[in-house]
């Protein structure tokens, strides 16, 4: 088997009534609109597919306040990928909208950082201020899947499949880690929460919500190492992945390309 991938990046949702304020410490416009999209990843080589985290459902969608397109299990499915043939799913970190919708993929396998699943299940989770972004039932769906011997730990850094990393960042999350991919075009690096938006890497700015400052800054370094450019850093939720990266032929404008080039 080849270890070139595509990469499929899926918006599942959106969130429209944000400012930067919310987005950047330090906003130097604070005001000023700044939207944020949700997304899953899809990595495909051949007819091996593995899933890069879960989204968040309708429920969640509802207790947030944050409004969704599709469910991720829907959306998947429409991309001719039922949930049920899914059998391998990273999991870059378990913040709610990305590990929401574990329950969906209890028969997959997961790969996440034992830093990740040590926080949310301990001493850390007494405080409501680094528990508000995480979900007990989710956790829940984690450790059910544990039990089921469906886990697999990806101790810092791990090959899930030749031309598939994962490697521990941090920062934003205790056991937060990007998937770094090979592609047609090189190293692409999908850096999820650990560099929301482009601005974070590219102008040192940190999203708002952190645990350990100096680790955040300093994953902006490691994507960079990792990556073949800057143009091979995708961020987690940056609406301008969609106009910088071509959409999938013929289909949604909810679906972009990230093997190939940027557009712009």
């Amino acid at each position: 088997m080849s270890d070139i991938w595509e990469i499929f990046a899926l918006r599942y949702g959106q969130n429209s009534n944000r400012t930067r304020r919310e987005s950047f410490l330090f906003a130097d416009d604070h005001a000023s609109p700044h939207p944020i999209d949700f997304y899953v990843w899809v990595l495909r080589n051949g007819d091996r597919t593995i899933l890069v985290d879960t989204g968040f459902d309708v429920e969640e969608s509802k207790l947030r306040g944050r409004p969704i397109l599709q469910t991720p299990a829907e959306m998947l499915s429409d991309f001719g990928l039922p949930a049920s043939s899914i059998d391998t799913v990273i999991v870059t970190h378990m913040h709610f909208d990305h590990a929401g919708s574990l329950h969906d993929f209890r028969h997959a396998k997961l790969y996440v950082q034992p830093l990740e699943l040590e926080y949310v299940t301990g001493p850390c989770m007494c405080h409501q201020t680094l528990r508000h972004p995480y979900s007990g039932e989710h956790v829940v769906e984690m450790v059910r899947s544990l039990y089921l011997g469906n886990v697999e730990f990806c101790d810092g850094s791990r090959e899930v499949e030749p031309g598939v990393e994962v490697h521990l960042i941090g920062g934003h999350t205790r056991g937060q880690q990007c998937v770094r991919v090979r592609t047609r075009r090189g190293w692409v690096v999908l850096a999820s929460d650990s560099s929301h938006f482009y601005e974070n890497y590219r102008r040192g700015i940190p999203f708002p919500i952190v645990i350990d400052m100096e680790e955040t800054l300093k994953g902006y370094d490691i994507l960079r190492r990792l990556a073949d450019s800057d143009d091979h850093i995708i961020p987690g939720h940056d609406p301008l992945t969609r106009a910088w990266y071509p959409k999938i032929e013929g289909g949604s404008e909810n679906i972009v390309l990230l093997h190939a080039e940027p557009t712009v």
